[in-house]
């Protein structure tokens, strides 16, 4: 019997690791061409890995919730075709001594004298892959040394290219370290019992949860995985931007009109129909290309002013998620091109199909409280972007129109828009002008436009 090595497959240009959240199938199940083996997610978007080949699971390389790279042999299928040749599998051992392990190319090896690396990474709260491990070991670096790197991958996890790039600043010195010496606390001259020094095990912590009161009558609901990294990631963007949010108060009532009077023909001319939402794109991609200091991200000191307008867009998921699938490009896009591409991520989205690199890369991101009947939000950035725009309901009011016979009050579709702004970057002049154009786009909406 041949043996087949299932590898992790490609996911898109920026991804480079999974986790495994449910192997589908079991060693000794029977498996028909296309079948799913395993579930992986990405940092946002649950995928299925199904069988190239027909025949019979013999053996799960990663268990669940470890994270493999990409081109990893994931798993083994025996068919009944001719042997095929093996692939290498990866480790699962941590090499204990560092100078037998062989030098990665490109990375300046350390000088080693007989030095052996025993890291205990049951004591460690971070996960790190095999492959992590591997070149830890091998560039002799403790686990203390490792839990400090930081990590770009899902959950803040360190990857491969992560290790690599820290190792090659430490080697050419272009890192900044600091050596911490722990040494015992020196008690002060007249210390009393009463004026004991505080020990940083004794110190309360800063960011400690409060203990939360549970009754009998409550239930318990543990996070799932995407929960998890929603809050994480909200937490983050609101520890690194200081959030400011700028409110206009838009006349839609042409908008609305003319999707009314074109929204039937529309559907049956393109077999999709049309909502508010590429609209709203359209309005926000012609207001970056006025105010492009809006299309931002920041590193450091720098800003980094991006040439391509991304533009995601909040989505909720069946199980009360949310997910921002993005329209890349989304200025070279028409009406019909938005409709299409809104209506398709949001089909996908709900149905779980998106590929990872459909929400990576955005750089703007839009979301509408007002499908939930909400008139206007405070939406939180979604980092690295520095801004994020919420649309509220649109509502029948009573507003003031000038006319050139004088002031008169009538009946129009009004509805709020809400920009928070990343205030290192943006301050309040550009953020305001910014919503207020996206505004007037939509107020400036002409009646006859041909779709």
């Amino acid at each position: 019997m041949a043996q087949y090595e299932l590898l992790l497959p490609k996911m898109g240009e920026s991804v480079a690791e999974a986790t495994v959240i449910k192997w589908v199938k079991q060693p000794g199940d029977v498996i028909e061409l296309d079948d799913t083996i395993l579930e992986i997610a990405t940092d946002k978007v649950d995928s299925e890995v199904p069988s190239p080949v027909a025949g019979k699971l013999v053996k799960q390389l990663f268990k669940e919730d470890e994270v493999a790279q990409v081109g990893d042999v994931i798993a083994i299928i025996e068919t009944g075709g001719a042997e095929s040749p093996k692939a290498e599998t990866p480790a699962v051992e941590t090499p204990v001594v560092a100078e037998k392990t062989e030098p990665i190319p490109g990375i300046a090896q350390l000088p080693v004298e007989n030095t052996t690396v025993k890291s205990d990474f049951s004591t460690s709260e971070r996960f790190y892959s095999p492959l992590v491990k591997s070149i830890a070991a091998q560039e002799n670096i403790p686990l203390a040394e490792l839990d400090s790197i930081k990590g770009s991958g899902a959950d803040g996890r360190l990857n491969k290219d992560d290790l690599l790039d820290y190792i090659t600043k430490k080697n050419d010195g272009s890192l900044q370290t600091t050596t911490v010496i722990l040494t015992p606390p020196v008690p002060l001259v007249n210390e009393t019992a009463e004026h004991k020094i505080t020990t940083a095990a004794q110190a309360p912590t800063a960011n400690k949860p409060s203990t939360t009161s549970i009754s009998g009558g409550d239930e318990i609901i543990e996070m799932d995985r995407m929960r998890k990294l929603i809050a994480d990631h909200m937490v983050m963007s609101k520890t690194t931007s200081p959030h400011v949010t700028s409110f206009v108060e838009a006349d839609v009532t042409n908008m609305v009109l003319w999707r009314n009077k074109v929204k039937n023909s529309f559907e049956k001319r393109e077999n999709e129909k049309i909502t508010f939402t590429p609209i709203f794109v359209e309005a926000v991609a012609k207001a970056i290309k006025d105010f492009p200091m809006i299309n931002v991200s920041v590193n450091g000191t720098q800003i980094i002013k991006k040439n391509n307008i991304n533009i995601g867009m909040a989505a909720a998921l069946p199980s009360g998620n949310l997910i921002v699938p993005v329209i890349r490009n989304a200025d070279q896009l028409n009406l019909v091109g938005l409709t299409k591409a809104v209506n398709d991520l949001a089909g996908r989205a709900r149905n779980s199909k998106l590929k990872p690199d459909e929400t990576q890369g955005g750089t703007f991101t839009l979301t509408n409280v007002g499908s939930f009947g909400n008139v206007m939000g405070t939406p939180i950035i979604n980092q690295p972007q520095v801004a994020i725009l919420a649309v509220g309901a649109i509502k029948k009011k009573p507003a003031v129109l000038e006319t050139e016979h004088g002031d008169v009050i009538a009946i129009r579709h009004m509805m709020f828009l809400s920009l928070s702004y990343d205030h290192r970057v943006v301050d309040g002049s550009l953020g305001g002008m910014f919503v207020r154009r996206v505004a007037d786009y939509l107020e400036g909406w002409d009646l006859n436009r041909e779709i």
